[in-house]
């Protein structure tokens, strides 16, 4: 369905604000993740937001005039949550990218919702602080799009994932409406917790404008390395085992053997064909004896190698390859694409089995399923590569893939540890929640955006289903 937009240009907006030419609208029809499934729907027009307030304007004139708004920032999503599914209005918020205040003493700091995650890092660094629940992507997404999708990353394991950081928000309702949530005190018990509520809403409720984060020293000592395993199962289950026993690490990422082969061809390095743990501790004192039980739980589960370094140089180059994994994985086979990219994640104690009924089912149907991910949180990443012109193996991936969500589902897990539901994730919303919780949320979303202004067609399948139906009218 086309969107009559022409109202944009009545709103004080400075010409480069405002696009209705067709290649800015075709840069906001896709994101990382919608490139490889073909979802996206082209928006009306762009609008780049300078200010909230520019932000209110453009929701309350795009509700009155029954226009969807779809919010955008990097485009580094993999669900096609910023990925209009009823064209409108795309509003892309990089250029709320403004440092608005910071203050060391408190461990706190406040940006704009365009600010670049790693961004944060580099601004208090010399303070000795530091944003520890920073994704893998922390360098090419944004802070609104990481509390909108409630991410998380590597640290997980030890500093749990974005909300856990987040004090206070700054957002805009579908009509207008600017709200603060939240406060700069580290608890409170005053009211509903709005913050959140918007936390992971992923565009449907509100526009995410301005952010209140916490943030944390630096540990004194810092120790990163690997373990390698000969079999999968070990590995999967030397970290069940650590996390079982309190091994304080910061982070604990398995790579199954055809990650580390996809690696060293994508970045050209040597890691071992094998099944590898990849280790960080975090200490101010006593990290060499976290680092020796973690040792002697692995050495139970036949650890080959126990390599540890605090060499910077070393660690980064060590981390580059689990952090670059995604397009290695990609780029692999000029023949393959990957399908759709994994990311369950299931109680600790039924990680190693999620692991190796991915593997398994990777056998069964014959297909390359990469498998690497945030161990220690028991989030586990794959991808199943097809070749996108032979229909039967597209439909024994796509067999695959819901195989191992619905297992995921089965054993108490999320379909989905830190991308969020998007587009890509809506059939399984339901399952993983049951319908009561489902409708509830249903009703949240009504009662915050009773038009449907806000981001329509994701994580609700019956949202999804009239884009379809819209769609499905424009092609007769």
């Amino acid at each position: 369905m086309t969107h009559d937009c022409s109202f944009l240009e009545a709103l004080d907006l400075e010409d480069d604000q405002l696009s209705f030419a067709e290649g800015r609208r075709e840069s906001h029809a896709a994101d990382w993740g919608a490139e490889q499934r073909g979802r996206g729907v082209q928006p009306d027009a762009v609008v780049w937001p300078e200010s909230t307030a520019d932000v209110a304007a453009v929701l309350a004139a795009a509700t009155d005039h029954g226009v969807p708004v779809t919010p955008y920032a990097a485009g580094s999503g993999l669900e096609g949550n910023a990925v209009p599914a009823d064209g409108g209005i795309s509003l892309d918020l990089t250029r709320l990218d403004d440092v608005i205040d910071y203050r060391p003493d408190d461990f706190q700091i406040d940006v704009g919702s365009g600010v670049i995650g790693s961004a944060v890092d580099e601004y208090v660094a010399d303070d000795g602080l530091f944003f520890p629940p920073l994704p893998s992507s922390g360098d090419i997404s944004t802070v609104g799009g990481m509390i909108a999708t409630d991410a998380s990353g590597m640290k997980t394991v030890r500093y749990g994932e974005v909300a856990d950081w987040v004090l206070g928000l700054e957002a805009v309702l579908a009509d207008g409406t600017i709200v603060q949530t939240g406060s700069r005190a580290v608890k409170t018990s005053s009211g509903y917790n709005l913050t959140d509520l918007i936390v992971g809403s992923e565009g449907t409720l509100a526009v995410i404008t301005e952010a209140t984060l916490e943030l944390a020293g630096r540990p004194h000592q810092i120790r990163g390395g690997r373990a390698i395993f000969e079999t999968l199962d070990d590995a999967a289950e030397a970290v069940f085992d650590a996390i079982r026993t309190d091994v304080d690490v910061a982070r604990i990422e398995l790579v199954d053997g055809l990650s580390a082969r996809m690696a060293n061809a994508y970045l050209d390095t040597d890691l071992p064909d094998a099944p590898m743990v990849f280790l960080e501790f975090h200490a101010n004192h006593g990290v060499d004896e976290e680092i020796d039980l973690c040792r002697t739980i692995f050495e139970d589960h036949d650890v080959a190698r126990f390599e540890m370094s605090d060499d910077d140089a070393e660690m980064d180059a060590l981390w580059q390859a689990r952090r670059e994994l995604a397009y290695a994985v990609a780029s692999y086979d000029p023949a393959l694409e990957p399908l759709h990219p994994g990311d369950v994640t299931v109680p600790i104690s039924r990680y190693p089995e999620i692991v190796n009924e991915a593997k398994r089912l990777g056998e069964a149907f014959d297909l390359l399923v990469p498998c690497f991910g945030h161990a220690g949180d028991g989030n586990l990443h794959y991808t199943v590569l097809v070749d996108p012109n032979d229909e039967a193996m597209v439909e024994r991936g796509e067999e695959l893939y819901a195989a191992i969500v619905n297992r995921a589902l089965d054993v108490g897990g999320t379909a989905t540890g830190e991308h969020g539901i998007g587009q890509g994730k809506r059939e399984y919303l339901e399952a993983e929640h049951g319908a009561g919780a489902v409708e509830t949320m249903r009703r949240v979303k009504r009662a915050l955006d009773p038009t449907g202004t806000l981001n329509p067609g994701k994580i609700f399948p019956e949202t999804a289903q009239a884009a379809l139906e819209q769609k499905r009218d424009r092609q007769e």
